[in-house]
């Protein structure tokens, strides 16, 4: 259990915490949210002991490890493969002594403890978790010398996993992966066996990965149960609830001030008149709640196009004479949302540079619409902005015969408002880097738009905004994205790349999701015998009840893992006379958690039994 009790800390005389308290049940997965600024990462510092406390403090179980990904793995000959499992300290530490132990009575310590921590399945489970980020085998064999720093930021995610710290904290896991990794990373912290906080702006992620919500607000914590849409939704209530108090609260003032100015000179009514305008002193106001800062983007229109606006007929690229895409029959029209799907590797980018017109077929065809321009965004182009210079300098290289005003305009409408205009970029934050990358981008009105990873270092308020001038920009989007969110809410066309061509993908993303999910699964070997002859009708109606069976069962469960999830969650409850229930609930939770994962096993074999017999 993680307990924070009323810490308080400022940075340069800000406060970021006054009296905040709040209390993470062991193996609870909890998501850290609030305004950037607001001392997420700083909360982080103070919870591994970096950071000293002004006052209060945070205390963690006797022995329990902390783990996160603080900087990328060192550029070094060392393997992928070694270099994660060299994060499980105790098992390096066990297998070193063990080549050189002489003592019958050590070695046999030493045995029965590798045995305990599993070490012989080490090699397994580390490689499982470098293929999930986007290794494969080859590249697991690798140094880390080879790969870039995003790359090998996803080392040091893998290592952290495999150490399993009691305490995981992770800070934005998701910018340096692909949607594939993405997916396996949601999907792993849900079944992770310890206490997880992220820091993330990924509402996917934050909806399917997480059971509780950490808000960091007015320098408090507040902890509410359930992912972040019922974060979302209780939060909209509390603001409506608090505006309509403030609202009556001044309404009510305004009633006794005015009594108090019509009667406060006149005899008879000097004294109802002070005793009103005591009222008003006594009373504690009501603040209406602090709206949240609009975010926007104002992406410029482009007049239209005859379609199409790109065609490709048979076409092939690649680099260096050596294809990577092949038999590449496309299409895209100026209406068109299209989502680029597929692994790590497989032609993503290379699709991308083709249809941008930085790569050339190397056959085949691509013709391109007149006048056709076409706007790129990708990460790289971030880190590629003059540090030294301001916005307001960057737009003046670009539109030299433009007003200052204009381009203070332009940057406005990428909420990058005076301050930040004349702000050299080297002192802004990574979202108002993006902001003007992507005022760069479209500056001339493309009527296609490329946009690679575009959510990264953008919050949650500004992936919104994002969505919303997507969705009322008149030109073509290309979309290449780990975020789920943005995918399903702007992607009208999905187009998979894969084994070295690019197809149409006709199923929607929840089932790519699940095909990704269940892509390792082993296959099961194919027997030839005759066709079965279809179930009987009591035969269907016995594998219908099972269903059913299942189904309850697992509603069951549901309800008892949030009934105690509720108790866990209760601030008062590891202080007071029922702590050693506490102790009870968090065994009966686990249990309960592990009773559920068997439950959905059953009950989705079940249903693939039905529907197998169902035809």
């Amino acid at each position: 259990m993680l307990k924070i009790s009323d810490i308080s800390y400022a940075v340069e005389g800000r406060p970021l915490f006054e009296g905040a308290s709040a209390v993470i049940p062991t193996g609870h997965k909890v998501g850290l949210v609030g305004r950037n600024g607001a001392g997420k990462t700083t909360l982080f510092r103070l919870i591994r002991g970096e950071l000293a406390l002004e006052s209060g403090e945070i205390t963690l179980p006797s022995r329990a490890r902390i783990g996160g990904v603080a900087q990328e793995v060192p550029s070094s000959e060392t393997s992928l493969l070694d270099t994660v499992l060299a994060a499980d300290t105790e098992r390096a530490s066990l297998m070193a002594e063990a080549e050189i132990a002489t003592d019958p009575n050590r070695i046999a310590e030493i045995q029965t403890r590798l045995a305990d921590i599993d070490a012989w399945s080490a090699e397994g489970r580390a490689s499982s978790i470098l293929k999930g980020l986007g290794f494969d085998a080859e590249e697991q064999l690798m140094p880390c010398s080879a790969f870039s720093g995003g790359w090998r930021m996803r080392v040091a995610l893998a290592a952290v996993l495999f150490a399993q710290p009691d305490l995981l904290l992770l800070d934005e896991p998701t910018n340096y992966l692909d949607l594939e990794g993405a997916l396996w990373l949601e999907s792993y912290l849900a079944k992770y066996p310890h206490t997880v906080i992220i820091i993330s702006h990924d509402r996917g992620l934050l909806n399917r990965a997480v059971g509780g919500i950490l808000h960091l607000e007015d320098r408090k914590l507040t902890y509410y149960q359930g992912p972040y849409d019922t974060f979302a939704r209780t939060r909209a209530e509390q603001r409506a609830v608090q505006a309509a108090m403030a609202k009556k609260q001044e309404a009510r003032k305004a009633h006794m001030q005015s009594f108090v100015d019509r009667f406060r000179y006149k005899a008879s009514k000097a004294k109802q008149a002070q005793a009103r305008l005591k009222m008003i002193e006594r009373m504690e106001p009501i603040a209406a709640p602090e709206e949240a800062a609009k975010r926007v983007f104002t992406f410029p229109e482009p007049e239209e196009l005859s379609p199409p606006i790109v065609n490709m007929e048979g076409a092939q690229v690649g680099y260096d004479g050596t294809p990577v895409l092949s038999r590449l029959s496309l299409r895209i029209d100026q209406d068109d949302r299209i989502a680029l799907l597929g692994r790590n590797g497989q032609g993503k980018s290379t699709l991308s540079k083709l249809i941008s017109g930085r790569l050339q077929p190397m056959s085949g065809r691509m013709i391109t619409a007149n006048k056709l321009r076409i706007g790129y965004f990708a990460q790289h182009q971030v880190d590629e902005l003059h540090v030294e210079e301001t916005p307001l300098q960057h737009l003046q290289r670009l539109r030299p015969d433009e007003t200052p005003a204009r381009l203070r305009a332009r940057l406005a409408g990428f909420g990058l408002m005076a301050d930040q205009a004349e702000t050299e970029v080297g002192r802004l934050s990574g979202g108002q880097k993006a902001r003007l990358s992507l005022l760069l981008a479209t500056i001339d009105a493309p009527h296609l738009l490329i946009l690679d990873e575009p959510t990264n270092h953008l919050d949650i308020e500004s992936r919104e905004a994002l969505v919303e001038a997507l969705t009322a920009y008149s030109g073509a989007v290309v979309l290449v994205s780990h975020d789920m969110h943005l995918l399903s809410l702007v992607a009208d066309r999905l187009w998979l790349v894969k084994d070295g061509t690019v197809t149409p993908y006709e199923e929607d993303l929840e089932a790519y999701r699940k095909m990704l999910l269940t892509a390792d699964a082993p296959a099961r070997p194919a027997k030839e015998k005759p066709a079965p002859k279809r179930p009987s009708r009591d035969a269907i109606l016995a594998l219908r009840a099972e269903v059913r069976k299942c189904e309850e069962r697992v509603n069951k469960l549901n309800e008892m893992r949030d009934t105690l999830a509720e108790r866990l969650g209760q601030p008062g409850l590891y202080d007071g006379p029922d702590a050693e229930k506490a102790v009870a609930w968090q065994k009966k939770y686990a249990e309960v958690m592990e009773g559920l994962d068997r439950a959905e096993d059953l009950w989705m074999k079940a249903l693939e039994k039905l529907e197998a017999a169902e035809g």
